[in-house]
């Protein structure tokens, strides 16, 4: 099933797909070994910077090779790509979903870029996803003068015909300071100005109930990453200091099961 068509059937049900990003076949392990645990789909997701770590194919192949073995449904998207050229080449590549993010730039400039990427993924029947308004980056902070206009997602949509759009209404990358708000009623007029599938950035912190909140307002894509990221590492460093083990075999599996842990705990959040 194309990915367009799954955002479909799961908005109808009010639930949404979790997107977890991956480092390495351990990453990716513990994020397939929990959705074949509890019979979820999962988007496998890569970023720029997890390509140039492991290559393109190979990490093409881990996502792919792990998911046909556990059998467990899933979709392949590029996070966060500012190249074209990067986009292009995961297209090729297999690619289900791509990401061009733009939202840094003047709103007609992010249209100018988006709309060329719809273009190219045309052929491809690929997923576009853009983003809208600003969801900070590492480091940065929350601005609520940023965060997306529902008339400017109606008129962002209707002139790039992006499938889906990830919307900032208070989350951010990274970890956040205190609890995260969400800015509901924003998203609520947001859904009710466009069809596009919209996409909660920034999901690692945010706490489950404003989770299931998001999603019956029309969220059907919940992004985590930096979650993943600082499970699999902590775990990895207990489990050092506590041995002076140097079979990886016998250090990694302990880290593997701490991000399955954390992604079933997400899909339980998201999609029952």
């Amino acid at each position: 099933m194309k990915l367009q068509e799954k955002f479909k059937l799961v908005r109808s049900e009010k639930k949404a797909l979790l997107a977890a990003n991956y480092y390495n076949m351990e990453t990716c392990k513990g994020i397939l070994l929990a959705a074949r645990a509890l019979e979820q789909p999962v988007i496998l997701q890569l970023t720029k910077s997890s390509i140039e770590y492991m290559g393109l194919m190979t990490a093409v192949s881990i996502g792919r090779k792990i998911s046909e073995e556990l059998g467990v449904e899933s979709w392949l998207h590029l996070d966060h790509c500012d190249e074209i050229q990067l986009v292009k080449k995961c297209l090729e590549a297999g690619f289900d979903s791509v990401m061009i993010d733009a939202s840094d730039k003047q709103l007609e400039e992010n249209i100018k870029v988006t709309k060329e990427v719809v273009k190219i993924a045309k052929d491809f029947n690929a997923n576009v996803e853009a983003e809208l308004g600003n969801v900070p980056k590492l480091g940065k902070e929350l601005d609520s003068d940023k965060y997306t206009k529902p008339e400017e997602a109606r008129y962002f949509v209707e002139n790039t015909r992006v499938d889906a759009l990830a919307v900032a209404i208070g989350s951010k990358h990274g970890f956040y300071k205190g609890e995260p708000k969400l800015d509901l009623e924003r998203l609520k007029e947001i859904q009710q100005a466009t069809n596009a599938f919209l996409v909660l950035h920034g999901g690692s912190g945010i706490p489950n109930t404003s989770l299931k909140k998001a999603i019956e307002l029309g969220i059907v894509k919940v992004n985590i990453a930096t979650e993943i990221k600082d499970t699999f590492t902590r775990t990895l460093k207990n489990v050092l200091t506590k041995s002076d083990e140097i079979d990886l075999r016998k250090t990694f599996p302990e880290a593997i099961n701490s991000v399955e842990k954390l992604v079933k705990e997400k899909l339980r959040a998201i999609a029952f």
